[in-house]
């Protein structure tokens, strides 16, 4: 079902994309909240700089039928090879979604068994145990996962942070990431410690970091030094405090 591989040096190639090589690729999350919306959100990403794509599901306000397959096979249609993220985040996460684990679940299986999402966000907060079975299931399907963690409150220490996204290696997550929120220039360079940590001797695939807010703000920029295979950056509305425009975010990276 997908044009996608692993690489002998732990890359992932997704359709047409390596994460884990090169500059960072930047992915743009699309933050519709209606079907209007979603039509000119992806005629702006469309005009700008953009390797992958995140869907945002939990904004979307229309939630009955099969508005999961809808809105992924217009946004396939519209973003052609563009890798597809799907990321459903729920209140406890940080989100807008108000749903049931179960349905939760099933919300992702439905995306990448439709065929249109290369990949699924699922957070690692939600329970380890949980976040191995979907990967399992997930992986079923033919897709890859995405094993996220966020903190909105706090940065943990660089070797924590550092073990948080080798547990999600151990899990089986395809990709790993961690977002903190900083409070002091000591937290960005935690942030950015963790990282290098992950480059010099942990990682064996594709890992995500961030600080999140405008303090952190740097460590969307510095993956080719870091590390870190992808930056978020905003065409339009930021999903995460501190998001940068994609078209100065693909400016710097070029520059650097």
């Amino acid at each position: 079902m997908y044009a996608t591989r692993w690489t002998e040096e732990g890359q992932l190639r997704i359709r047409s994309l390596v994460l884990g090589t090169g500059t960072p690729k930047i992915c743009v999350p699309v933050m519709a909240a209606s079907p209007t919306g979603l039509e000119q959100e992806t005629e702006r990403i469309l005009a700008g700089p953009c390797d992958l794509v995140e869907w945002r599901a939990d904004v979307y306000g229309r939630k009955e039928g099969d508005w999961v397959e809808e809105c992924l096979a217009y946004l396939r249609d519209r973003m052609g090879e563009r890798p597809l993220l799907f990321t459903f985040r729920t209140e406890e996460e940080g989100g807008l979604g108000k749903i049931g684990m179960e349905e939760y679940e099933s919300l992702n299986e439905r995306a990448v068994k439709c065929g249109h999402a290369d990949l699924v966000d699922l957070e690692l907060n939600r329970g380890e145990e949980r976040l191995r079975r979907m990967v399992k299931r997930i992986h079923a399907l033919g897709g890859y996962v995405v094993g996220s963690f966020h903190d909105f409150h706090q940065t943990p220490g660089a070797q924590e942070i550092a073990d948080i996204l080798r547990k999600m290696q151990e899990l089986g997550a395809d990709v790993t990431k961690a977002a903190v929120m900083p409070w002091s220039e000591e937290d960005v360079m935690a942030l950015l410690d963790a990282s290098l940590r992950m480059k010099k001797q942990y990682a064996d695939r594709p890992y995500i970091t961030m600080a999140m807010g405008r303090m952190g703000a740097v460590s969307r920029l510095c993956g080719a030094l870091t590390g870190s295979a992808v930056t978020f950056a905003m065409a339009g509305k930021e999903s995460a405090p501190g998001q940068i425009d994609a078209e100065l975010v693909a400016q710097v990276l070029q520059v650097l």
